[in-house]
This record gives C-alpha cells, structure tokens and sequence, in this order.
C-alpha cells in the first residue's frame, strides 16, 4: 500500500546538489539513460522502461523502505511519471530520463531544457500541481540543479528493506 511519509512537513529539496548527476555508475551497478520527445504519451514510455529495467536488475518486488513497506517498483513508476510529466508540460523539448542503482539506492534524473525550479505545493483540491509534493513525500531524497543550459530534477529510493536502508536522511 502506498503511503506518504512527508508532505505538510515538507523535507523539500536536498540542498546541497553535491550529488549531481553520476558521470559513470559505480563498477556492478544497473544504468539506463533514454532520451524522450516530449509526447503526452512519454509517462507511459518512461513508465513501461522503469519496470522492465527494475526487473532486469532483480529490483522487483522489494520494498522502498524498511519502515513504509511501499513496492519499489510503484513507487519509482509514479515519481518518475511526476517528474516527465512536468518536463513534457513545462520544458516541452526533448529530455533525457537517467537511471543509476547501485549501493542500496535507485537514483532517477530527469533533464530538461526547462530553468525553472520544481516547487512542493500542499495537496489541496487542484486538479494539477500534486507531483513534487508526492516526490518530497515519498523519495528518500530528491533535489534539483542547473545542467547545462536546463535543469535536472532527481530523486532516490532505497532498494532494499534492511534496517537503515532507504531511510529518508534528516
């Protein structure tokens, strides 16, 4: 069952963007990194790949966290839904979807032409604007940097249920 673990008290971005985008993933590690147009079907794309991909690399079926118990593989399909989402809607240019595993945690970026920052909004009865409150709520970590001449939005997941891993860090 999904649960959300922040929201109202808002853990909002990491601040320090010192864990950028990995420039090659740690020796062992699942990497996939797909370029998109920005179609009203590419959430679906993106989707259908993060499941394929979590399967490949024995990922399905494990939980996010120890304490929450959400399914891995929901939890990355719908934040990364979120995150194409809003590049197809506010960058409307091609964007690249990058994913890395490795060390107890799945990291998933996605980069745009867009420069404007995500903002957490409060769950309220919009019909839109709920996606980066569903990130800040379900991620272990997430943030957004500069790249370039746009930006790339991230979060992470822990990948396994042992005690401490995927824990959301204070």
């Amino acid at each position: 069952m999904l649960q959300l673990s922040g929201g109202s008290g808002g853990h909002g971005p990491d601040p320090v963007p010192r864990y950028g985008s990995y420039l090659q993933p740690p020796l062992g590690a699942g990497h996939l990194s797909v370029e998109y147009d920005p179609r009203p079907t590419a959430a679906r794309e993106a989707r259908a790949e993060i499941r394929r991909r979590l399967e490949e690399w024995g990922l399905a079926g494990r939980e996010d966290s120890a304490d929450r118990g959400d399914n891995l593989v929901d939890v990355a399909e719908l934040l990364v839904s979120e995150l194409v989402t809003n590049a197809v809607l506010h960058a409307a240019s091609r964007f690249r979807l990058t994913l890395s595993a490795a060390h107890g945690v799945l990291r998933c970026e996605v980069t745009d032409t867009g420069r404007s920052t995500p903002r957490v909004r409060r769950a309220g009865t919009a019909e839109s604007g709920r996606g980066m409150f569903l990130v800040d709520a379900l991620a272990r970590r997430w943030g957004c940097h500069q790249d370039g001449p746009g930006k790339t939005v991230w979060f992470e997941l822990g990948t396994c249920g042992a005690d401490g891993c995927g824990r959301r860090q204070p």
